[in-house]
């Protein structure tokens, strides 16, 4: 048995069925994307409170486009399933640190460390955020 995804297009030539209309169908029916409560704010940010452990990671990247987000991880996850915490567009502190506020001081406290770049910015992000949490600078940014 495989376990390789295929796309609705690949689906559709199994079924003879037109590959643009079931992922259209799919889409606009079968995934309630549409009543999806996170949909409103999703390309704003993103906030998995679920997800925090002992042990996170911070970081910007450009996903697509030049478009910079700032995404943080629970390194216990492994960047499987519950792997991400957070992912919020941009990489103004302020704007970011506004969001993260809006989970619970509690789950905030647990983490006792976060890795990140050298980036001034995420530093203030980290010590706002996550207060009780060691910094760790990201081996991969030293010279």
């Amino acid at each position: 048995m495989t376990t390789k995804a295929n796309d609705c297009h690949t689906i559709g030539g199994f079924y003879g069925v037109n590959g643009k209309k079931l992922q259209r169908q799919y889409r606009d029916y079968l995934s309630e994307f549409k009543d999806w409560k996170d949909k409103p704010h999703a390309k704003e940010w993103l906030i998995f409170p679920e997800n925090i452990g002992r042990c996170l990671s911070i970081d910007e990247t450009a996903l697509s486009k030049g478009e910079l987000y700032t995404i943080i991880t629970n390194k216990s996850a492994k960047g499987k399933k519950g792997a991400i915490v957070a992912i919020l567009a941009g990489t103004k502190v302020e704007p970011i640190i506004k969001q993260l506020l809006k989970i619970p001081k509690s789950l905030r406290d647990k983490v006792k460390e976060i890795t990140l770049d050298m980036a001034h910015s995420m530093k203030i992000i980290a010590k706002k955020c996550f207060p009780k949490a060691i910094q760790v600078t990201d081996r991969f940014h030293v010279t």
